[in-house]
């Protein structure tokens, strides 16, 4: 009875975190700040994954390194973490192979690189998994408990989804500000011309010296 109640809790928890993101996705437009958009999805799944930690990193293609974008952690000594290399540490590691990563007990994992601040936040467990658009991996998402915990298969799937929503809402918002900068720079062309041909106008022919 106890097993049925808490796998209908999470089912749920599931359902509040997908229902969560998509309103997320409806509400983006092109006066919101990414930022503030990604701090919103670790903030909701936190809450409805009761997750001690939990945090975006996105992939730097050009500096070749993975970053915090978004915590709800107010710590910061954990918001300022080293950024991680592809392959460096858990959350290099899903990101180069692009499958989920769960470690039960982080204090004792030799791949894992920030024991100190593990340990000072009281972090025990972590579930890791890939933000991926189109085949391409764009960051991971990682969730800390406080206490030792086993995640089941049901939880990294649940935990998958909300990254997959995730990166479709980070893509729609790259988009976005892509066809934002694109039609600037088509009005600033048009301008520019428009301007060229009142000068050319106003000037006249040139006459000819005799």
């Amino acid at each position: 009875m106890e097993l049925k109640q808490s796998n209908e809790k999470t089912i749920e928890n599931a359902k509040d975190i997908i229902e969560a993101l998509s309103k997320i996705g409806e509400a983006i437009t092109s006066d919101l700040y990414l930022k503030d958009i990604l701090k919103l999805i670790v903030t909701v799944t936190a809450e409805v994954m009761d997750s001690k930690i939990c945090t975006l990193m996105l992939l730097d293609p050009k500096r070749k390194e993975l970053a915090i974008k978004a915590t709800q952690s107010i710590s910061k000594e954990y918001i300022n973490k080293n950024p991680l290399k592809p392959g460096e540490g858990i959350a290099g590691k899903v990101a180069v192979e692009n499958k989920p990563e769960s470690i039960y007990n982080i204090s004792g994992n030799k791949d894992y690189k920030y024991h100190d601040i593990a340990k000072k936040e009281g972090l025990a467990s972590l579930l890791c998994v890939p933000l991926h658009v189109k085949g391409k991996v764009s960051g991971v998402i990682t969730t800390y408990t406080s206490r030792p915990h086993h995640f089941s298969e049901y939880e990294t799937h649940i935990l998958q989804t909300v990254a997959d929503q995730a990166a479709i809402v980070i893509e729609n918002y790259r988009l976005i500000v892509e066809t934002k900068v694109i039609k600037e720079e088509l009005e600033s062309r048009k301008a520019i011309e428009k301007a060229k041909g009142i000068l050319m106008t106003e000037q006249g022919p040139k006459k000819s010296r005799a």
